[in-house]
């Protein structure tokens, strides 16, 4: 076993033993993580917010291949193959096998008998180590690179030398409103953020940081000149912003926080609509909501900047994916629809 240290908590790196199948072993990680308490040190732990079990994540079943850890993690963690690593270290076992075979008249019936025995579950155990999850990855991968990657040489060549995209777009991270599919961006065309609900928040240096470096990035050094926010039909986010208890009191540890951002989009919603069904006021309150993140982009400095100075250019968009309709609106010091399609 070996430990390392992270801010006065160790990382112990302890053996697998209990494996249904040693032979196996090769094309996964050799080791798990605990994690336990330090000795004492001048740097404070972090305190821990709620008092629930916290338990390490399982292995990676992918590292990085032929990289030593240990080189540059410290001395007390080991290296692992990939599952590809072991797949090519198992094919070459077989090729041996085979050639062994193929030279079998010096060998006793029953070791030839073994040796094909093996080989056979040798051949078994590569048809296994690639989990559905893999496959599913390595094909999309293979399809892109083969369909659109290999027949745009010049377009990937001037990528690789950096980016210029004109758009920036804030979209839900909702599987079925995927930007590059709805909207036909291209790489290299459009700078992303996707989280929940396709909201903008305030500028805040602290609460919000992460946010505001990815806007600042594509304002000041990209140089985007336009930026959209899309908002979209049956959004989770938008129903669950809906839902908020009025107390304040919330039962998740991000979720409700976060959509609380647009908590001006329900009351507006809840004022003026207050007699619709609760799904047609989730509707208002999508599109209301993406006008709250416009109104919240002109909170930072360089946004306001860029507008002001006609060089950055705000829109809103809604995607109805039951109608298959999209709307668009531009922003002048207010909100006014000018297209749907």
């Amino acid at each position: 076993m070996s430990t390392t240290s992270v801010h006065g908590w160790c990382l112990n790196s302890i053996p697998k033993k209990a494996f249904k199948n040693s032979d196996l072993t090769s094309l996964r990680p050799h080791s798990s993580i605990v994690i336990c308490r330090a000795p004492p040190s001048p740097v404070s732990p972090p305190r821990l917010i709620r008092s629930r079990p916290v338990f390490a994540a399982p292995s990676p079943l992918l590292t990085p291949p032929s990289q030593e850890v240990g080189n540059t993690m410290g001395p007390c963690l080991s290296s692992t193959k990939t599952a590809e690593m072991g797949k090519d270290s198992y094919e070459e076992v077989i090729a041996g096998l085979q050639k062994l075979l193929s030279e079998s008249a010096s060998l006793k019936p029953e070791a030839v008998q073994k040796i094909e025995q093996i080989t056979s579950e040798l051949k078994g155990a590569v048809a296994e180590a690639v989990s559905p999850t893999v496959e599913k990855i390595k094909t999309g991968f293979e399809t892109f690179k083969k369909n659109i990657y290999e027949k745009k040489p010049e377009v990937f060549g001037e990528l690789a030398e950096g980016q210029s995209p004109k758009f920036m777009v804030f979209a839900c991270s909702d599987s079925r409103v995927c930007p590059s599919h709805i909207l036909g961006f291209q790489p290299g065309e459009a700078f992303m953020v996707r989280n929940i609900a396709n909201m903008v928040p305030p500028y805040d240096q602290v609460k919000y940081a992460g946010m505001g470096a990815a806007i600042e990035y594509a304002v000041l050094h990209l140089k985007v000149e336009n930026i959209i926010v899309v908002g979209h039909s049956r959004c989770g986010g938008i129903k669950g912003l809906m839902s908020l208890n009025d107390d304040g009191s919330t039962t998740t540890d991000f979720i409700e926080d976060w959509v609380k951002i647009c908590l001006p989009a329900k009351n507006k919603v809840r004022s003026q609509y207050g007699s619709l069904p609760a799904a047609e006021q989730c509707s208002k309150c999508e599109v209301e909501a993406v006008n709250v993140s416009l109104g919240n982009l002109i909170t930072y400095p360089f946004v306001r900047e860029g507008v002001a100075n006609g060089t950055l250019a705000l829109y809103g968009g809604y995607y109805n994916f039951v109608d298959g309709s999209f709307q668009t609106w531009g922003v002048n010091y207010g909100f006014t629809p000018i297209n749907k399609i």
